[in-house]
């Protein structure tokens, strides 16, 4: 699929702009086509962009039926999925439409057993607990057992259990225990692998640092899972020992490091930061000039030979997950002229530009109004929700009941 003109209304949508969700405001009926095509065609650039509340939150602004979308649940188990996000959604907003179509493919619909799944995440009990005897009854016409526990074991329907070996939790454990439970080399892979989960819900510690050539895998092939994300979490305190590690023999651990040096760049690595950043603009290289941004935003204003790919990149690019690291990088190097671009972020289709635009754009009557109506959207999520409510007590003080 070939992306429109990223000006246009059309273009605008296909990539979760938030200028795209404005401009439909302007001309509902012209745009219904472009809301209903984001639903029937997947236009995320990959797994981690979001589309469902974006997309949503635009049928119901612009009023448009849900009709389309519900008939959209008779295609493929995609396409089912992507119209159930939407719908349930809606649901949750008010419309018995939305709510009523899902509840009858669950009782007709080929991916009725998904779709369930689905529903029972996101809604309230109530909306769908009655259906256990329509589960019960279909159920056995299915070729496998589902491997959820919700709703299923509500209904008193057997499930494949995956085989699993219970651990305790170690939330529970001081810092200086988890280090210890990963310096024991007896220790088993897995119990270090909770410990460092652990690690990464706290404040970092440097501790970690002479650990971490010890928590490669048996096989001496690669990390322990969540072991880079821990050493990223380090910042800069990780930079003096990343510079053996990237003389390290063992793979895993030399790329870790040049990773960590590259993540943390001398002022000799500016002009190739610039330079990488307007080669991956001319080969319209969407995944990874996201890090490219983080690495270039270390140098503030002295990296504002960068400037203009990443306001390029801002603009055009398809893939929603990065936009907020052009923004970012922007808003470090040169935050002259981005009140107008945080403003846009807050009808923006990510949670994290949602986020950046609740606390940075100027406190405007419009955008009051606009954060207002994210702290108070049955669909946004509780995150959003919460930010767009503490904004508002700072600007004006604690609602009245």
């Amino acid at each position: 699929m070939r992306y429109a003109h990223p000006d246009c209304v059309e273009g605008l949508l296909q990539r979760g702009r938030g200028l795209g969700a404005v401009r439909a405001l302007r001309d509902p009926q012209g745009s219904a086509v472009f809301v209903y095509d984001g639903i029937r065609r997947d236009w995320r650039w990959d797994g981690t962009d979001d589309r469902s509340l974006y997309l949503a939150r635009l049928v119901r602004d612009l009023e448009l039926s849900p009709a389309p979308v519900v008939d959209q649940l008779a295609g493929d188990e995609e396409s089912c999925l992507r119209a159930c996000e939407v719908l349930e959604l809606l649901a949750l907003a008010g419309s018995d439409e939305a709510r009523e179509g899902l509840r009858a493919y669950v009782r007709t619909g080929g991916h009725w057993v998904v779709v369930l799944e689905s529903v029972s995440a996101c809604w309230p009990v109530e909306w769908w607990e009655d259906l256990g005897d329509v589960a019960r009854a279909r159920m056995g016409g299915e070729a496998e057992l589902p491997w959820f526990a919700e709703p299923w074991t509500r209904f008193g329907i057997e499930v494949r259990s995956r085989p699993s070996v219970a651990r305790p939790s170690l939330s529970g454990l001081r810092t200086a225990d988890l280090l210890t439970l990963l310096a024991d080399a007896r220790g088993e892979a897995a119990e270090k692998v909770d410990a460092l989960r652990a690690l990464n819900r706290r404040e970092p510690s440097e501790g970690l640092v002479p650990l971490v050539p010890s928590l490669g895998t048996r096989d001496g092939r690669r990390a322990l899972p969540l072991l880079r994300r821990a050493v990223e979490r380090l910042g800069a305190a990780a930079v003096p020992a990343a510079r053996g590690w990237a003389q390290d023999e063992r793979a895993w651990l030399a790329r870790l490091g040049a990773e960590i040096l590259a993540d943390h760049p001398g002022p000799e690595a500016l002009p190739g930061l610039v330079e990488e950043l307007a080669e991956q603009w001319a080969a319209r290289a969407w995944c990874g000039p996201d890090r490219t941004a983080r690495r270039l935003a270390r140098f503030g204003p002295g990296a504002a030979g960068a400037v203009p790919c990443l306001r390029r990149f801002w603009l055009s690019t398809p893939h929603s997950y990065e936009r907020t690291a052009y923004l970012e990088a922007l808003a470090a190097i040169d935050g002259d002229g981005l009140e107008y671009v945080y403003t846009e972020s807050l009808w923006d289709c990510e949670e994290t530009a949602r986020l950046l635009g609740i606390a940075s754009a100027p406190a405007t009557p419009e955008t009051l109004a606009r954060i207002a109506l994210l702290r108070d959207d049955p669909m946004e999520t509780p995150e959003v929700r919460a930010a767009a409510g503490a904004r508002l007590v700072t600007l004006s003080g604690p609602r009245r009941t």
